[in-house]
This record gives C-alpha cells, sequence and structure tokens, in this order.
C-alpha cells in the first residue's frame, strides 16, 4: 500500500491513500535465496508476484528519528513479496489476520544486495522492473512512493527494534500479477539484473 497505483488496481480508484505505512511481518523462513525456484504451494489456487525495493538494515534502532533513518542503511536489493491472493481476500473479506498469505515459507524472494552508492546514492530516486518470460510486468521508482524509506523506517522502529540484518520490503508498484508453473522472473535495479529464478 505504498504506490497510489497500486492501491487503485486491488482496491478501487475510491481507495484512500493511507495515512501512516502499512505493515506486516514475514518470518525468515519465508525467504528464498538469491535465483532458487519459487515452489507454488498446494493452499492456494492463486499466487501472485510484488516487486520491491529492499532495504537492509545494518545497526540497532528503536524509535528512529527520520533525520536519522539514513545511517541505518547502506545497502539496497529487490524482492518479490509472494501473495497467496484468493487466500488473502478470503481473510480479509472476514476481518482476520492475513499473514498466512503473505508469510508462508518461501514468500519473500530476494536478491544479493550492493551499496547504494553504486547506484547513485539517492534511495528516493530508485528505477526498478520486473520482466515475466521475458515481459515487463512491473515498472517502479521508490519517488513515487507515498512514504520514504526513512520515513517508514522511523514509523516501524516506534513498535519494532530494528536489528542488523532486518529486511524492509518497501511496496510494490502497479502491474502485479499471479504466477504459473514454468514462469520466468527477471528482476532489476535499473538496468542491473538482480534476480533470475523459474516457478515450478
Amino acid at each position: 500500500m505504498n504506490y497510489a497505483e497500486h492501491i487503485s488496481e486491488l482496491h478501487g480508484v475510491d481507495k484512500a491513500k493511507p495515512e501512516q505505512p502499512v505493515i506486516f511481518m514475514k518470518p525468515d523462513s519465508s525467504l528464498l535465496r538469491v535465483n532458487t525456484p519459487f515452489y507454488i504451494p498446494d493452499f492456494a489456487s492463486e499466487f501472485h508476484y510484488e516487486t520491491e525495493i529492499v532495504v537492509k538494515i545494518n545497526r540497532l534502532g528503536r524509535a528512529i528519528n527520520r533525520k536519522f533513518a539514513h545511517r541505518y542503511y547502506a545497502e539496497i536489493g529487490i524482492g518479490i513479496d509472494f501473495t497467496a491472493r484468493d487466500l488473502q481476500r478470503k481473510l480479509m473479506a472476514q476481518g482476520l489476520p492475513w499473514e498466512i498469505s503473505k508469510g508462508f515459507d518461501q514468500a519473500a524472494a530476494i536478491s544479493e544486495f550492493v551499496p547504494l552508492n553504486e547506484l547513485g546514492g539517492n534511495i528516493d530516486n530508485i528505477s526498478f522492473h520486473l520482466d515475466v518470460n521475458g515481459e515487463t510486468k512491473q515498472v517502479g521508482n521508490t519517488a513515487n512512493m507515498i512514504f520514504s524509506v526513512d520515513e517508514i523506517i522511523a514509523y516501524v522502529s516506534q513498535f519494532f527494534t530494528l536489528k542488523m540484518g532486518d529486511l524492509i520490503y518497501t511496496g510494490t508498484p502497479v502491474g502485479v500479477g499471479p504466477v504459473h508453473e514454468g514462469d520466468r522472473l527477471q528482476a532489476y535495479i535499473a538496468d542491473r539484473q538482480m534476480m533470475d529464478f523459474l516457478v515450478k
């Protein structure tokens, strides 16, 4: 819920932007390491990709002031937040927590990380995109986020102590869609390929 067009594609054009970042957590068991295949689970029938810039926290922090948030990261990567969309819809309609639709095993694909200064140093102007079977499906830029990386860090750290190695997925742009067996997913930061893996 951090790109206006993505909010519209999921909830309609009349859906208001959130007043605070919308957050949820994934356990470390949900990590899908670099270029490991994603195996479609059997507990749902519709799994979507959501491509996101990911920030790696590099020091301990709590109740971080926004103006100091930039001190808590130096590397970024790209990730895919896999979502069991049909299960999520069912849980949300019942007013229930929906972590199981987001935090299941291997639901958080992650690339290697690169120093931010290799990408120009400006976290608020990072372009990225996802290709599925050679066709570009998502294009985003952190300049279009509703809440900046530093705002997210400041907000999250009010509730959770951030520790070295914690990963913050910063939200997905418009263009999410289903994955199918045999799909090939390739994710890029600017023109730098960061992930290339199969769905099985």
